[in-house]
């Protein structure tokens, strides 16, 4: 078949092939980053300018005003359906109920007598936000993020995304950013927009934190402005899937799942690993059959080139290859899925059963589509509300707190050849001593 061609099948695997299964393709991205640093550095120095020529140049727009107006947005109203108005509205409704429920609260402790500690929860105040637009305008994503910075209490929170060549921005994206409470919109998209998100031009505010996917070339952008002028939510790759599959699976949702996955870009990977011998072949049937229905089916087929089917001996040995893989999305389709629940140490979002299908996280079930891809869910979790505020901490000592901890505080400035700290603690301790 087709498929059996052009997809890697490994089966049963030796602990020391993980490693290399669980590589991401490279690619020499030297010149690449030489073309970010550029532009960056046009952005930095020549402010809206810069912008507006980058756009023309790389969006073939030609924009006199960056912001979205107001008639703009109301034009966007118009033109989408009430049928994706009212999904937009569930998917908001469902996106706030799980971020609310992770809102901070403080406790003070009386680490020892006379020493109170406590943290306090303080929104960033500046985030800016960056949507996809392109082939796949991610209005999904505005949701994603807007929900979270507007719970959060972000004070101003500013919208980049690429226009078309009319200098049009997808109304979809516009519609989900108002009912996410959005106000500040400019059309901008590429390395461009997270310039003038890091440095700040004439009309796009400078942020704090930056938020968001893109191609690789806006993802080396937000890595490049990262090492002086602005924090960003996470490192990122192109997406991908691990899906841990057995013999009750049905494989026509298994392979319906790696091709939402693929579709994503060239660029994605996806994976199966399973228990099932027999499970391979159907999958790729099914993979098969379901690819030539797809409008993007050129992009998915390029993507299976660098994906693999993988067979292994036990669920036990599946879910510790996907640890070793750290997928950014997995879904168990077992019939033990609970007991390998608890056994999931790296992933960036999980998804359990036959009907948990990633669609569901990216869209509509609440938890947060933004994630961790080309292994960095080893080290990092997605966005949710704690990425978009910082936790103060306190302290307060009484007399009592400095006889409760005054010495130690001087012995040990003293043996790290520090004599200002000790000297602080000295004279407090003379006092109440």
């Amino acid at each position: 078949m087709f498929f059996q061609e052009i997809m890697r099948i490994i089966r049963y695997p030796a602990k020391t092939e993980w490693k290399q299964i669980a590589e991401r393709p490279h690619m020499d991205v030297s010149q690449l980053n030489a073309t970010v640093c550029q532009v960056l550095a046009e952005v930095k120095a020549h402010g809206d300018e810069a912008v507006k020529r980058y756009e023309k140049l790389f969006d073939h727009a030609d924009l006199e005003l960056l912001a979205v107006s107001e008639a703009e947005m109301n034009e966007a109203e118009a033109l989408v359906s009430e049928e994706l108005k009212e999904a937009l509205v569930l998917a908001h409704r469902n996106i706030a109920r799980f971020h609310e429920a992770q809102q901070f609260t403080g406790t003070k402790i009386e680490t020892a007598k006379g020493v109170c500690c406590w943290q306090k929860s303080v929104a960033i105040e500046k985030v800016g936000l960056y949507i996809p637009g392109g082939t796949a305008p991610l209005f999904s994503t505005v949701l994603m993020l807007a929900t979270p910075a507007k719970i959060a209490g972000c004070k101003e929170i500013v919208l980049c995304t690429p226009p078309n060549r009319e200098g049009k921005v997808n109304p979809a994206i516009l519609v989900a950013a108002r009912i996410a409470g959005v106000g500040k919109i400019f059309k901008t998209g590429g390395v461009q927009a997270i310039g003038a998100m890091a440095y700040g031009t004439e009309s796009v505010p400078k942020v704090y934190k930056i938020f968001g996917p893109g191609n690789q070339y806006v993802m080396a952008a937000k890595q490049q402005v990262a090492l002086y002028d602005v924090a960003i939510d996470m490192p990122a790759g192109p997406s991908e899937v691990c899906v841990i599959a057995d013999e009750s699976c049905n494989p026509e949702y298994v392979a319906a799942d790696l091709l939402s996955q693929a579709e994503h870009g060239v660029d994605s990977q996806v994976i199966l690993i399973t228990t099932d011998a027999g499970m391979l072949q159907k999958v790729q049937e099914a993979l098969s059959s379901q690819l030539e229905t797809l409008p993007r089916k050129d992009i998915a087929a390029k993507t299976l080139e660098n994906s693999k089917l993988i067979l292994v001996a036990n669920t036990q040995e599946a879910i510790d290859l996907s640890n070793v893989y750290a997928p950014e999305h997995l879904i168990i389709a077992t019939s033990d899925y609970k007991d390998l629940t608890d056994k999931v140490v790296n992933a960036g979002s999980v998804f359990l059963g036959n009907f948990a299908c990633e669609s569901a996280g990216d869209y509509a079930s609440g938890t947060n589509h933004t994630l961790p891809t080309h292994g960095y869910a080893l080290a990092y979790n997605g966005v949710n509300l704690d990425s978009y505020i910082r936790k103060v901490t306190f302290q307060h000592l009484t007399a009592d707190g400095v006889r409760s901890i005054g010495k130690a505080v001087v012995c040990m400035a003293e043996n790290e050849l520090l004599e200002a700290h000790a000297n602080a603690m000295r004279l407090r301790m003379k006092d109440v001593l």
